[in-house]
């Protein structure tokens, strides 16, 4: 809701990302309670970015408890992403995930999450301080940890470690079978992962690269990547 009025929206950052790093263009896919056909969705791009939001899965999804008195959810994006999360990987169109994006990625493939990380099940906090500039609040938080076969170091010019903001209350509880980690953070929270055998890119994150992308290589770099295999996909003769 904006005011009074429901809105289907984008943050725009995602869409400077699209634009400048992925030299691509955004399109909003609207989530509706009839839900577009995924195989209508499917035949018209050529990737599919799962942005972050203010919301989260609902956890009947991934079999967990009741969420705390206001949470926000949209049970009509998860009616949509859901299943296009699983088609679009299978049928070899490019995914990336980002924040909630790497939730649901998980949730879809039979993954759990924990509502809320802190000492409690033996995280530190992700979660950003909104009472500081949004400046502070996508500041780099903690370093991220990159797996030894983890294609993230490449992008990050070989190096083992990076540093990434962090603004996420929720996170990877069960690891999805077929998803495989490529980046930590100190204590232990999966960051990012790819989808094994995946016929295309197919990469999730829990930070927020899409940040004022082109002031970081790191980031976007990612993005590039992600748009070449938009590039390659809509290249093939056959969709």
């Amino acid at each position: 809701m904006i005011g009074p009025h429901p809105f289907h929206a984008v943050g725009e950052k995602y869409i400077h990302a699209i634009v400048q790093a992925s030299g691509a263009l955004p399109l909003l896919i609207p989530v509706l309670p009839e839900p577009i056909d995924v195989a209508e969705i499917l035949a018209t791009v050529d990737g599919v970015l799962f942005t972050g939001s203010p919301s989260n899965v609902e956890p009947r999804h991934y079999g967990g408890e009741p969420s705390a008195p206001g949470t926000l959810h949209d049970p009509e994006r998860d009616a949509t992403t859901l299943p296009l999360i699983r088609a679009a990987i299978g049928g070899g169109v490019p995914v990336l995930g980002v924040c909630r994006g790497l939730q649901e990625m998980n949730v879809a493939f039979g993954g759990t999450l924990w509502q809320g990380l802190g000492p409690a099940n033996g995280h530190q906090v992700h979660a950003e301080d909104k009472t500081q500039p949004l400046a502070v609040q996508y500041s780099p938080a903690h370093e991220l940890r990159l797996e030894g076969h983890s294609v993230l170091r490449d992008w990050a010019g070989g190096a083992s470690r990076v540093q990434v903001n962090s603004l996420h209350s929720q996170g990877i509880r069960d690891l999805a079978p077929g998803l495989a980690v490529e980046a930590r953070a100190p204590d232990g929270l999966v960051e990012a992962f790819s989808v094994v055998d995946a016929p295309a890119f197919a990469l999730a994150v829990q930070w927020h690269p899409e940040w004022q992308v082109m002031s970081n290589d790191f980031s976007r770099a990612l993005f590039a990547a992600f748009g070449e295999a938009a590039r390659a996909c809509a290249a093939r003769p056959a969709r």
